[in-house]
This record gives structure tokens, C-alpha cells and sequence, in this order.
């Protein structure tokens, strides 16, 4: 099986998972060099989004614009990452927030979702968040999910899982859509479907069923929206709404509850009244408090 891929100015022929340099780009003469021969089956190719046919014109390639495309194989989606959470925060057995939000911005092209202690996964998404940030000050260019994945987990492994932040971290950046996770203790997976947290086993349930290369957008939603709602209603620590982000080229939609599985049913109509002095005040005490003197000595003039 061969595919061709593009890296900057080269074009790489991928056979058997071994990539080789095939042609390089000449942007100023609009023609390939040739490096190896041209095959029977390598006449067309993949620049950006366009489809290109090459002929051969004595030693060099000349290139035929065909048609657009906008479908990249073997990737998570046809061309980038959708992330999915829920939104109920627990503290033992209370519900502490019924609408937190668990996909966690790091960068205009990465998003990250965490699952674990709250305070750890706020905490060590905002601290990579800002690095990513200087980096792009620094260097003018976009962040690289590889960049955030090597911060995130080399501050995680540093505290050996003692920082409780499990993580699903997504983006697409130069060199395509990436889907990583992150355990606590610093390891890291690259899958092409993913899940972390208390309701992860029921949704993978659901990945593992359904889950298909070549998804549409509309298709991708679907699939992780019936997964984080398997979640909900199988798990006790999972549950309330649905976020959902869909991550591109060039472009993110973050989904803020997208779907709604768990509306409240029930409301009094009478409404909930507290009437003042309910709550009796055993006692009162007021402590004033006193303004002491500070007395500072003068020093010394200093001299010219």
C-alpha cells in the first residue's frame, strides 16, 4: 500500500510505513523535479486541498490542476479532532457544579479535556496554556500539539501522579489533526479515539462499537455525544450536559451544552421562601481592633 504525503517543499512516498523522498516543489517554476521515477499509479497527488495530475515533460513534471479536495485519509475525523465532555464537578457524594467546564482552551488550534481533581486539571492546563503562549510571542507561529503534549506530561511525571489530572488532549496544527492522552503519572497514548475519567469505560463502549476511519463532522458529534451521554447515565460521577469541540484547520466551534440529557423535571410551585430569624444566633461577640504605633528610627545621611 503507498501513500503520498507533502512536508513543506517535498513530496514523500509512504510504502509500508516507510517514508521516501519522491519529488521536491519548485514554487518559482511551478514544476516537481524528479527524484526516483515515476510509478504507474503515482499520476496524481495530494498540495493542500487540491488534487494535482503530473505529465511528464523531459526530466520534469508539469502540473495539471484537477479538482478540490477535502478529505484527509486516516485521520480522526476527514480533517480534525472533535473532544467531548460533561459536566458535572463532584465532591464525594455531592454534586459540587452541575455545569463546569471540562474541555480546557491551551491554544486557537489545542484544546485539552481533563478529568480528576478539578483544581489540578484547571491549574496545570492554564500553566501550559500561558508557555504556549509565549512560545507563539517568541516565535510567531502556531502552537504544535506535540509541544503542549511534552509540557503537559513532563510537569505530570515530575510530581509521579500525585498532580490528579488525567487528560484527553486534541488539536490540529501544521502537520495535521493529533489526539493524545495523558496520565497522571506522565505517560501518554496516541490513539484514534480516546477516553479518560469515571465514565470512560461506558463510552469507550461506544467508541469501540461504532467508531469508523473517514467520519463526517456531523457523523463525529453523533458518535461522541452518544458516548459522553453513555457516560451520564452509566456513571454516578458523570452526568448533566454535554460540551462539545470541533477542531479544524484554521478554525474550532466550541459546542457549550450542545445537548441537554437531564433537564429539571421538577420545580414547586410554590417556590422556596426562607423567612428571617429561621436560623437563631446563640451568641455575639465583637473583638475591636487596636491601631498599635510603629515607631521607625531615622538612620544616618548618606554621603556624597
Amino acid at each position: 500500500m503507498e501513500d503520498l504525503w507533502r512536508v513543506g517543499t517535498k513530496l514523500l512516498r509512504c510504502r509500508d510505513g516507510v517514508l521516501k523522498n519522491l519529488f521536491i516543489f519548485d514554487h518559482s517554476a511551478a514544476i516537481i523535479r524528479i527524484i526516483e521515477p515515476i510509478q504507474v499509479g503515482l499520476s496524481k497527488f495530494k498540495i493542500g486541498n487540491s488534487l494535482m495530475s503530473i505529465t511528464n515533460a523531459g526530466g520534469n513534471v508539469a502540473l495539471d490542476h484537477e479538482v478540490l479536495l477535502f478529505f484527509c485519509p486516516h485521520f480522526y475525523l476527514q480533517d480534525g479532532i472533535i473532544l467531548g465532555a460533561d459536566t458535572r464537578a463532584t465532591e464525594g457524594p455531592i454534586v459540587a457544579d452541575k455545569n463546569c467546564e471540562k474541555i480546557h482552551y491551551m491554544a486557537p488550534n489545542i484544546y485539552c479535556c481533563g478529568a480528576g481533581t478539578a483544581a489540578d486539571t484547571e491549574a496545570v492546563t492554564d500553566m501550559v496554556s500561558s508557555q504556549l503562549l509565549l512560545h507563539r510571542y517568541a516565535t510567531g507561529r502556531e502552537s504544535r500539539v506535540a509541544a503542549s503534549l511534552t509540557l503537559l506530561k513532563t510537569h505530570l511525571f515530575g510530581y509521579q501522579g500525585h498532580v490528579s489530572a488525567a487528560l484527553v488532549l486534541g488539536g490540529v496544527d501544521i502537520t495535521g489533526p493529533h489526539l493524545y492522552t495523558i496520565y497522571p503519572h506522565g505517560s501518554t497514548d496516541s490513539l484514534p479515539f480516546a477516553t479518560m475519567g469515571s465514565g470512560s469505560l461506558a463510552a469507550m463502549a461506544m467508541f469501540e462499537t461504532k467508531y469508523k476511519e473517514g467520519l463526517t463532522r456531523e457523523e463525529g458529534i453523533s458518535l461522541v455525544c452518544e458516548a459522553i451521554c453513555s457516560g451520564i447515565f452509566n456513571d454516578l460521577g458523570s452526568g448533566s450536559n454535554v460540551d462539545v469541540c470541533v477542531i479544524t484547520k484554521g478554525h474550532k466551534e466550541y459546542l457549550r451544552n450542545y445537548q441537554l440529557p437531564n433537564p429539571r423535571t421538577y420545580v414547586s410551585l410554590k417556590g422556596y421562601s426562607f423567612v428571617k430569624g429561621q436560623t437563631e444566633v446563640l451568641s455575639t461577640k465583637i473583638t475591636p481592633l487596636k491601631n498599635d504605633m510603629v515607631t521607625v528610627a531615622e538612620g544616618e545621611a548618606m554621603e556624597e
